[in-house]
């Protein structure tokens, strides 16, 4: 019995996290695809670069509470979890204040770095999109701790959904659009998403505020380190493209974002199995030991491995042939660039599942400090790398640091865990004959 519930577990929230990737990517590269036909470079740089600074600021607050939020109520008695998601409530209400603060103190730094005076209005007007999305996290985190998935999933397309009906509705109609009404539309869309989520999740949180000092306190020193691997982490996406809207100018960043969107569309497996894998780790951790996690992360992986593999190689081979198809002849210049993304998307799946799987075992502190340093080596590569060989030279930097994180983690897995990288390849081998035997043929029993 115990079994068939497990199998039925990973199998709906396999289908739902995946559906739910699925469409955020797709909505996203949609989304992406019609705004580099709409918008000039300079504004498609510009909304990059602003996109990117609103996320790091959405990541540090989520981060600080998300795993730890999930972690407690997915292993605590049901008796805790009112003093667990009000003690997640409170930090959260105070790390939204700090955003909005950092938003309004920085905008026009920000903006005359970057050399776009419209930034200044679009941080300001944002605010609105922190305090509903604040809420809308809470209420994920907890419908997800309860192995839950379906208003995770129905929050999420509704949000981007509105926010693509939009920019295809200005495509198709021909209707002009500014960059200060794509953020109106994302304030709707996060307004509207946050009551959806909050319908799914009514069955599986008690309203009534209980604040207790020993779980913000508990809640705050699990999350300070996972709050710093979500910023450092973020940081390491991002500040390849910031740095190259400083150095050189927002059309460079933007043509940079183009060679990551593409590369983003096989990054659904990644994000899917990252978040059905951390609850399970936590729960078969606590019971099991170090070994189902050590299997949890080869395994992962593995399955990863196989689903990226086979599109990198095509992305590789075709890659004039793609940036074409996605982003249109004026970005010609970004094929050289995805053909060096496409190099370090292999390490993404290994960096992603340690932090999950070290995370789930109570490892904070290293997952942190790791990407901590792989973060700074981004930066620090980024600088000089950019300076020197201009836009390429953030891929470069961007692919060393990868490769140097890949290999202390390895060192720090095998340490805790025994983990063997080569096995992730094994089971990528395996997972082809299996899918197509269970799956295709259906010679397996039920």
């Amino acid at each position: 019995m115990k079994a068939a519930q497990s199998k039925n577990y990973w199998i709906k929230s396999g289908i739902l996290t995946i559906l739910q990737n699925m469409s955020g990517v797709l909505f996203g590269f949609g989304g992406f695809y019609i705004l580099v036909r709409i918008l000039s470079k300079h504004e498609f740089g510009a909304w990059t670069l602003f996109m990117s600074t609103v996320t790091i600021l959405e990541t540090m607050r989520n981060g600080l509470i998300q795993s730890g939020l999930i972690k407690y109520v997915s292993s605590t008695p049901e008796s805790e979890h009112t003093n667990v998601v009000s003690a997640a409530a409170f930090i959260g209400g105070i790390l939204t204040l700090v955003c909005i603060l950092i938003n309004f103190g920085f905008a026009h730094v920000l903006a005359d770095m970057w050399n776009t005076p419209e930034l200044v209005s679009m941080f300001y007007t944002f605010n609105l999109v922190f305090l509903f999305s604040g809420v809308l996290m809470l209420f994920n985190c907890v419908e997800q701790a309860n192995l839950n998935y379906h208003g995770v999933f129905m929050s999420t397309l509704v949000r981007q959904g509105i926010f693509f009906a939009y920019i295809l509705s200005a495509f198709f109609f021909k209707f002009s659009i500014s960059l200060m009404s794509l953020i109106y539309v994302q304030i709707l869309a996060a307004f509207v998403s946050f009551f959806v989520a909050g319908y799914y999740v009514r069955e599986h949180l008690n309203f009534k505020f209980n604040y207790t000092k020993e779980w913000v306190s508990k809640l705050f020193h699990y999350g300070k380190y996972a709050f710093g691997t979500s910023v450092s982490s973020i940081l390491s996406g991002t500040i390849d493209q910031m740095m190259l809207g400083a150095l050189l100018s927002p059309i460079a960043s933007g043509a940079f974002n183009v060679a990551v969107r593409i590369v983003n569309l096989i990054d659904i497996p990644t994000n899917a199995l990252a978040v059905i894998v951390f609850p399970q780790s936590a729960r078969r951790a606590e019971a099991e030991g170090p070994q189902a996690a050590k299997y949890l992360y080869e395994k992962s992986v593995g399955t990863i491995l196989a689903f990226i593999i086979p599109f990198l190689v095509v992305i590789f081979f075709f890659a004039d042939f793609v940036v074409d198809f996605i982003a249109g002849g004026k970005y010609a210049d970004t094929v050289p660039l995805l053909k060096v993304t496409i190099f370090y998307c292999i390490f993404i799946p290994f960096g992603r599942q340690f932090g999950t799987v070290l995370d789930s075992i109570g490892k904070t502190r290293t997952t942190f400090s790791i990407v901590i340093i792989t973060a700074t080596t981004n930066l620090t590569l980024n600088y000089f790398f950019i300076e020197a060989f201009g836009v390429i030279g953030a891929a470069y930097a961007t692919l060393i640091s990868n490769v140097f994180g890949f290999i202390i983690a390895q060192i720090i897995l095998y340490k805790e865990l025994k983990v063997n990288p080569l096995m992730a390849f094994v089971y990528a081998f395996r997972f082809y004959p299996e899918f197509i035997n269970k799956y295709l043929l259906k010679t397996t029993k039920s």
